[in-house]
């Protein structure tokens, strides 16, 4: 397509600037120079992914290396996508402009399981095989990365390979094999596969599993079809975050984007263990960056952007271990420079009047917080380790400060739920407005104004409740109503999530490779942006579960075996199948775990190494 033709066609959609490429701050390479290309995808709009963090992270990554390119892939908007269908255009990357099937490897972030329709839709118009086994030799290779590999099964026909855990030094190792049997003489699509799968950790091969059923449906085996490669793949983490690659510039959007700001990672994992929390499992152990390190990247990347706000990034921010130092240091220069620091992710029980004063800047008049749970005995339940004490101290510092506006998230559906339970999160949001008139130093001349956010429930692999059945949907359906019914206080504002697409999500989280037709059927009917209300149906989904054959019921609404062999199995996220029992049990009898500096509870992410921060307090 010449400069003419681009131009003519980008005047005909919505958002040009999601397509023109030529942002400051991209990598050009000379092909001449390059070895092996790399186009990394995001199966969501620009706006999304140019927002995602680990997409900068590892771009920047690959690039470091002189015979490597990467460029970046986002999913076209239906506007765009109809054009390049009509006029036979397929997929290209935004720095070179080049179709996808000119390039080596085709990496794609699967960030969230409603994702996968946008997946293969990408591929479809890249004019790729869909299927792993229907790609020839002269075909991309295809890989996933991401927190949805953790169960990568359902769409495992469509992966040549996936990279499990972390991949600031896999990823690069995965590209570097390729090249030196490209250079041997040695490649072939097989042998690459078969040769990564054997010599790099992390590395999982479908095709090199063979996968046996029951009669009654559950997985009888997981086979590898080599002996010289591993039952189960381990998967990969970066031991010292400070030594980790990290961008001292990003690239910079022609339009705005869902994230406008400068986002330095602060550390990975989690300390408290939440039991429906998979990423407080799979990201073990916890790793933090030092202040030292952190504040050099925010300012590096200030200086080549200009960003007017600045967000650290982690599961918990207010558990950092230098938190007081950390913001001292920010705030010298961010306040000089006019730039709002905004901490994401704060517990109620780690918030102080010092750290609002720190984030004062940030011109919001609300703060959000999440007791999960209306009830201390579901929040013992889940191990939330929050009493509603804690809660209330907080929205009081919060009050205290002149805000005025509270969000509460919560979850329904939860094992051992009770209607009573049920009715203690509205009874919560109602204590908070009474807090809120009983604070003598609150903003007289503003009302409060508290949300509750309640989702339902999804089992996750990996998690104390992977076994757990997931509410049906006319039980998701009358809890929602309930929880309307028990609010009576016009201060207090309820909304809820999807219960149609937290059951379609609860499928695709614990399905297995029989899952794969489906989705395969769901491209072909033009299934795409199902992580978007208006593109998502739920009675197509399930009339395509009925033509395929797949059960959704079987996947989330039963209760599963404790012996039973899960479609994860072949994968090992570093923590124990045994603590994860443990914990469930303790969970149906509301004990709680401490966190990981308090107490070691044994869950085997130790293992792994690395420069940690979640050990026990001398």
């Amino acid at each position: 397509m010449n400069s003419n033709q681009k131009r003519m066609l980008l005047t005909s959609v919505s958002k040009p600037g999601r397509y023109a490429g030529g942002e400051y701050g991209q990598i050009i390479k000379d092909k001449d120079d390059v070895k092996a290309r790399f186009a990394f995808c995001f199966p969501d709009s620009y706006e999304i992914g140019m927002s995602n963090l680990g997409i900068r992270i590892l771009y920047h990554c690959l690039n470091l290396h002189p015979d490597i390119w990467c460029e970046r892939v986002y999913a076209p908007w239906v506007d765009m996508q109809d054009k390049m269908r009509e006029l036979d255009i397929p997929l290209s990357a935004l720095e070179s402009g080049d179709a996808l099937g000119e390039f080596d490897f085709v990496g794609f972030s699967l960030q969230y399981e409603m994702c996968y329709t946008t997946v293969l839709n990408m591929l479809d118009l890249a004019k790729l095989p869909l299927l792993s086994k229907d790609r020839d030799e002269d075909c991309p290779l295809v890989i996933g990365g991401g927190p949805c590999v953790y169960n990568p099964e359902p769409v495992a026909d469509f992966f040549d390979l996936f990279n499990i855990g972390e991949g600031e030094e896999m990823l690069p190792e995965i590209v570097r094999l390729y090249i030196k049997m490209k250079d041997e003489g040695t490649y072939t699509r097989s042998a690459f596969l078969h040769e990564a799968a054997r010599t790099i950790p992390g590395v999982y091969v479908p095709s090199l599993f063979d996968v046996n059923y029951n009669a009654d449906g559950t997985i009888a085996a997981y086979t590898p079809v080599y002996d010289d490669i591993p039952t189960r793949v381990v998967k990969r983490i970066v031991t010292d975050l400070d030594k980790a690659p990290f961008p001292d510039k990003v690239v910079m959007p022609y339009i705005e984007t869902v994230q406008d700001r400068i986002t330095v990672e602060t550390a990975r994992g989690c300390i408290r263990g939440c039991r429906f929390c998979q990423a407080g499992i799979v990201y073990r152990p916890v790793r933090e960056k030092s202040a030292d390190v952190i504040d050099c990247q925010a300012r590096n990347i200030f200086e080549s952007s200009g960003y007017e706000e600045l967000s650290l990034s982690s599961l918990s921010i207010s558990d950092y271990t230098d938190i007081d130092n950390l913001t001292d240091k920010l705030l010298s220069w961010t306040d000089r420079n006019m730039v709002s620091l905004n901490l994401p992710s704060l517990r109620a029980d780690s918030f102080t009047k010092e750290l609002m004063d720190k984030v004062a800047s940030v011109r919001s008049s609300s703060l959000t917080f999440a007791p999960e749970a209306g009830t201390q005995r579901m929040r013992d339940v889940i191990n939330k380790n929050l009493y509603e004490d804690d809660l209330m101290r907080a929205v009081n510092v919060a009050f205290s400060a002149g805000k005025n506006q509270v969000k509460l998230y919560f979850m329904q559906g939860l094992p051992t739920e009770t209607d009573e339970d049920l009715r203690g999160i509205p009874e919560l949001a109602h204590r908070v407005v009474s807090a809120y008139y009983q604070n003598p130093n609150r903003n007289k001349a503003k009302p409060p104004q508290v949300t509750i956010s309640v989702s339902p429930f999804i089992p996750k692999p990996f998690t104390p409740f992977q076994w757990e059945r997931q509410d049906t949907m006319e039980e998701m359906r009358r809890k929602q109503e309930f929880v309307g019914e028990c609010n009576t206080d016009r201060k207090v504002r309820y909304t809820h999530h999807d219960p149609e697409v937290c059951h379609i999500e609860g499928v695709l989280a614990r399905g297995d490779r029989r899952l794969g037709a489906a989705l395969l059927e769901a491209c072909h009917r033009g299934f795409k942006f199902d992580a978007w209300t208006e593109f998502f149906d739920y009675s197509k989904w399930m009339a395509l579960f009925a033509d395929t054959g797949i059960d959704p019921a079987f996947y989330a609404n039963r209760e599963w075996g404790l012996d039973e062999v899960l479609p994860w199995d072949v994968i090992d996220c570093g923590v124990s199948k045994e603590f994860l029992k443990r914990e469930r049990a303790r969970a149906y009898e509301s004990t709680t775990t401490p966190n990981c500096r308090e107490k070691c509870s044994g869950c085997g992410a130790n293992k792994l190494g690395g420069k940690r921060s979640c050990c026990p307090k001398k």
